[in-house]
């Protein structure tokens, strides 16, 4: 006699979530296209690589990669403190910084919570809130920048958690020390803030808000940063994130035991030590966006100035279809539809060799 067989069913509101999707990975098209000498410019990556320091670093490291690594990321929290001028406390050391904003959910957020992020924000906001159990509240941008005033207005006595990138992926755009001031004395003391600031060493705007002080005046306020980006370290996953000792506290009990593998937090630490790489990618990163700037200009096409090592632009047709149409070409971009941008694309920007074919296959398309 046969048996019916019952679906596992999840939580309730995990059905309703879409599953996140990088940008291709170059060994993917590689196998579907079987096309050789493919760039990659979609996932914000170092086009240097990682620094000289680190790889000299990993290589060390792998000889230990029988041992569990240190649970409390002793030493790479030592360093880093001393760089921020913080104290060790005050740092939780992650799988990638992304992982910060999931501790917040694990930690903070229930059914009922309210989570106010932006629309066109990084999409793993929502990811965060609805795995949850949380409503999202999603304010919509003006001139493609957080409007955090009416963030600000959509608070409510259920509001919990408040998301902010700056600078936003995937608009390379960022929020003013002044406005960050004028909204933080808007916002009610038993809202969580976080700046998620994966792109700070990039940024080179004058009013950037250093947010630092807000964490060291206790206020419930978490900032997120990586060495996925300007330090090369995607493919290792480490991040942290700074906030008051007391929620810092509170997250390391929720915080997976060996979270931080010991390659990372070695290739971390040495990372931290190689100023001279830093400041190469921070040259390069302002030589690529003027030559794309430069480019746009001519092909008459709209872009939006970035503060990251990205540049998200618009052009006359579907967004997914002309990135398909580049990938044929062996240029892998990232089409923007998630995000609520059905015609633009993000380019990475690249070295001067990877943004000259990019802007040649670009041509030749649009």
């Amino acid at each position: 006699m046969k048996t019916t067989k019952k679906r596992l069913i999840p939580r309730p509101g995990i059905e309703t979530i879409k599953a996140y999707k990088g940008g291709k990975p170059i060994e993917e098209v590689q196998r579907e296209l079987g096309i050789s000498n493919i760039i990659k410019l979609a996932s914000n990556e170092n086009p240097l690589g990682a620094s000289p320091l680190a790889l000299l670093a990993i290589k060390e490291s792998a000889t230990k990669v029988n041992l569990y690594p240190d649970g409390s990321a002793y030493y790479l929290k030592a360093d880093l403190a001393k760089h921020l001028d913080v104290t060790e406390d005050h740092l939780i050391l992650t799988n990638g910084s992304n992982e910060v904003l999931t501790l917040v959910g694990d930690t903070y957020l229930g059914p009922g919570d309210e989570v106010i992020y932006s629309e066109g924000a990084f999409v793993v906001y929502g990811l965060v809130a609805k795995i949850a159990g949380a409503t999202p509240v999603v304010v919509p941008m003006q001139n493609d920048i957080h409007h955090l005033s009416s963030m600000a207005t959509a608070i409510t006595d259920k509001t919990k958690v408040i998301f902010i990138a700056n600078p936003n992926n995937p608009t390379g755009t960022m929020v003013t020390a002044a406005e960050t001031a004028q909204f933080m004395a808007m916002v009610p003391e038993n809202v969580l803030v976080i700046f998620d600031e994966a792109y700070y060493e990039y940024v080179t705007h004058p009013d950037y808000s250093q947010t630092l002080p807000y964490v060291m005046e206790e206020r419930n306020f978490i900032i997120t940063r990586t060495f996925s980006k300007i330090y090369g370290l995607a493919g290792l996953r480490i991040g942290y994130g700074i906030a008051p000792t007391s929620i810092i506290s509170t997250m390391d009990a929720v915080r997976q035991p060996f979270n931080c593998n010991a390659v990372a937090q070695a290739a971390a630490r040495a990372a931290l030590k190689d100023t001279d790489f830093v400041e190469k990618s921070k040259e390069l990163n302002e030589i690529g966006k003027s030559f794309l700037y430069n480019a746009f200009d001519k092909l008459g096409l709209r872009y939006i100035k970035s503060e990251g090592n990205f540049i998200m632009f618009f052009v006359n047709q579907s967004g997914a279809k002309l990135v398909e149409a580049m990938i044929e070409k062996g240029v892998i971009v990232r089409e923007m539809k998630d995000y609520g941008y059905p015609n633009a694309i993000r380019v990475t920007i690249g070295t001067p060799n990877q943004n000259e074919r990019f802007i040649e296959v670009l041509t030749s398309l649009v």
